[in-house]
């Protein structure tokens, strides 16, 4: 992922179209799985032919854009203006970060979230598949930035604190990864109908098998150097093969602190995953 200063503070000039597709999330909280989930879906919404498919994906490639907002040249917000509709746009970024345009074009946005725990471990992995952390840092040392927010995009807590100011914006769709994982054909299903893509049970089974872990990692050499990093076991629980007791009551006591008695904070349902 390339990024630069210049980029960062040339977000805010990015104009949002009202049929914008907007996926924000925390990182390695599923953002690629379930932007491809979008994607699929956008597709099957507008039954483009194979023909016009690979049209669209051949302008997206000829634009160079990298899939984050937030991620690549200056220039690619002038790039982007050329994007065929519906854009389907992904970012990392808190509420306060995201482009005015957004909200005042009442783009809609899909916000996911994942359980802490999982969360920390997937993005330690991740940070040191693409040497984003110094070499020789353990998970111990993770661990700790990760609870006190000093990891890039600053304290997850924080991110869903932020969040829940949002609750009553009826242009804003809240999903967790858990959710998907356990019934996504349901969960499919409530993305469909909120962004108002007109898919029919045949297809939402298809798509599902479509983005399934196992396709993803099949087709990971498509995202270039990052695909191995990103798809790493794609399951629910994992951070129960990593934590420490002591880094696991650490974590309850922090969730408890910030973010559980709020309603984002009830939806993760930390005890139902988060708990031995």
């Amino acid at each position: 992922m390339i990024t630069c200063l210049e980029t960062l503070k040339r977000v805010h000039t990015f104009r949002a179209w009202q049929d914008d597709v907007i996926l924000v999330s925390y990182p390695k909280t599923g953002s690629n799985w379930v932007g491809e989930i979008l994607t699929q879906l956008e597709i099957a919404s507008e039954k483009y032919d194979e023909d016009e498919q690979k049209r669209r994906e051949q302008i997206l490639q000829e634009l160079t854009l990298f899939p984050y907002l937030e991620f690549g040249d200056p220039e690619k917000f002038e790039r982007m203006e050329k994007m065929p509709s519906r854009r389907i746009i992904k970012t990392h970024l808190s509420p306060q970060k995201l482009p005015k345009s957004i909200f005042e074009k009442k783009a809609k946005m899909l916000v996911l979230f994942r359980n802490p725990k999982d969360t920390a471990v997937s993005f330690f992995h991740f940070a040191k598949g693409i040497k984003m952390s110094p070499e020789q840092e353990t998970w111990d040392e993770f661990f700790e930035n990760f609870v006190t927010g000093k990891v890039v995009y600053g304290s997850y807590f924080d991110h869903i604190t932020e969040w829940n100011n949002y609750l009553d914006d009826s242009n804003v769709f809240f999903i967790t990864y858990e959710e998907i994982k356990e019934n996504p054909v349901s969960a499919l299903k409530k993305i469909a109908k909120f962004f108002n893509f007109s898919v029919t049970e045949e297809e939402i089974e298809s798509i599902v098998k479509k983005t399934s872990f196992e396709n993803m990692k099949n087709k990971a050499g498509t995202y270039g150097k990052l695909g191995k990093t990103l798809f790493r076991k794609g399951i629910v629980g994992d951070w129960t093969s990593v934590f420490s007791e002591s880094q696991s009551e650490r974590m309850d006591r922090k969730f408890e602190e910030s973010v559980a008695k709020t309603k984002l904070g009830m939806m993760l349902k930390y005890e139902l995953y988060c708990k031995n």
